[in-house]
């Protein structure tokens, strides 16, 4: 090698460590300015997942330097695991992509597992829109008030199908604590659960939260037409203090550790997350927007014109409930998978009027 060759070789070395030393350097504010984001949702257009996505997307880049903007993108398909792998293994790992995904996705990786390309403990979890706990009522008619009432007799809860919270949370308190539930399935949506509950088919549900209650329901809540027997989540909700945890209900620790770790996604609401791989500083700016975004006032505005809540959690706390999920021992994931078996409690096909409840 000449001394010439030698000295364009390092000029060469040179000027490729000088470029990633200033893309190093460039600030989060200087990568966003002017930039297109893309945002992905993982379910389809015209659901509460796209609403509330495409709300943030309008109103997120106001809180961002630079004058970005964030274009929704509807990536639906395979229980939200499709748009969970290509924000893990496709997307851009510098904080110009971001999701809403729905929370069922971090259990699955725990559970079943199946397809998941992701870890969705690496992904930057920047905070949560809204957090309701779930819920199990039963018409107040039905004569129920408990859930030691359910292991007394026979309670029939609508369903929309196998492995949702409609058939699982049943499921894993009659392997547990020896309630008689019975699914019955073949209801299309939550809605006709509900008018099923009024006709007297079935006496309760499993797996709507406290908000679509009173969001869609009031009239229950005023008149008293429901009991609600248990809460899902890692906290009480405020509004409903005298309604007891779902996870109050385990005898020993394993119990308790399978209910909590069923119960721990409801507490991920319906969250924004980024790329793994983003620079700290870019994530620490997309925290701080979403978490401006939460209290603005024109945001604010606009979810309450159309009828979306608002109970925010920070992209912090997000991720240590979620890294916990993924944490979980493979004993407890055993005995999860086994207490969360529905055979032998669903029936074949929509009651026909139960004998008590109904108005």
């Amino acid at each position: 090698m000449t001394i010439k060759t030698a000295r364009l070789s390092a000029m060469a070395v040179l000027s490729v460590v000088a470029v990633a030393a200033s893309a190093q350097a460039q600030s989060a504010a200087e990568f966003y300015k002017g930039r297109q984001m893309t945002m992905i949702i993982s379910t389809g257009p015209g659901g509460g997942y796209d609403i509330n996505g495409r709300l943030i997307a309008r109103h997120m880049p106001r809180h961002m330097p630079g004058s970005p903007t964030i274009v929704a993108r509807n990536m639906p398909g395979a229980g939200h695991v499709r748009a969970a792998n290509f924000m893990a293994v496709q997307a851009p790992k510098d904080g110009s992509h971001i999701a809403t995904l729905a929370q069922s996705f971090v259990l699955h990786q725990v559970i079943d597992g199946k397809g998941a390309e992701y870890d969705a403990a690496k992904f930057a979890w920047l905070g949560s829109s809204e957090v309701t706990n779930s819920t199990i009522y039963v018409w107040s008619a039905r004569g129920v008030k408990s859930l030691d009432d359910a292991k007394k007799e026979e309670v029939l809860l609508g369903a929309t199908g196998v492995g949702s919270g409609t058939t699982l949370y049943p499921a894993l308190l009659n392997n547990i604590i020896g309630t008689k539930f019975r699914v019955v399935p073949g209801y299309a949506t939550g809605g006709e659960i509900n008018l099923a509950m009024e006709r007297g088919e079935v006496h309760g549900r499993a797996g709507n939260n406290f908000n679509s209650v009173a969001a869609t329901n009031g009239d229950w809540l005023r008149d008293k037409k429901i009991t609600f027997l248990a809460q899902i989540g890692l906290e009480k909700d405020k509004d409903y203090p005298d309604v007891p945890m779902f996870t109050d209900f385990g005898r020993n620790d394993m119990e308790k550790r399978i209910l909590k770790l069923f119960a721990a996604p409801v507490a991920i609401g319906r969250p924004l997350l980024t790329t793994p791989g983003v620079p700290a500083d870019r994530v620490a700016l997309l925290r701080k927007a979403f978490d401006a975004t939460m209290t603005d006032k024109e945001f604010l505005a606009e979810a309450k014109k159309v009828k979306l809540d608002i109970s925010p959690t920070s992209g912090a706390k997000l991720q240590e409930i979620v890294e916990d999920i993924i944490a979980t021992p493979a004993s407890v994931i055993a005995a999860a998978k086994a207490a969360a078996d529905d055979k032998g409690m669903v029936k074949e096909s929509v009651a026909k009027p139960a004998a008590k409840g109904g108005k």
